[in-house]
């Protein structure tokens, strides 16, 4: 084997391992993120487990405006404020990136 072959071989080897212990360091590090994507996961689940099952959700929603008017006003009324200051914060970006 020519020497240059031999170098060649042998970076290639250090370049393997150095590939080995970042991509080892990446997943220790990766680790930390897995409580929020498995939240993510969840969420993502039982989004689509409502999508699934519209019937479902707007009986119990029903049930609980019978039971407890009450609660359903005041979630009501935070739910509809929540709506229109996403509405606005929507607008007042949609203007900021226009400029």
């Amino acid at each position: 084997m020519s020497a240059r072959r031999l170098a060649l071989a042998m970076e290639r080897e250090r370049l393997v391992a150095r590939s080995e212990r970042l991509r080892e360091r990446v997943a220790a590090q990766a680790a930390a993120l897995t409580p929020a994507l498995d939240f993510g996961d969840r969420v993502r689940d039982g989004v689509r487990w409502v999508h699934g099952h519209p019937a479902l959700v707007a009986s119990a929603l029903a049930v609980v405006a019978i039971v407890r008017p009450r609660v359903v006003w005041r979630w009501g009324l935070r739910a509809w404020s929540v709506w229109k200051l996403v509405g606005r914060w929507r607008r007042r970006t949609a203007n900021l990136s226009r400029n």
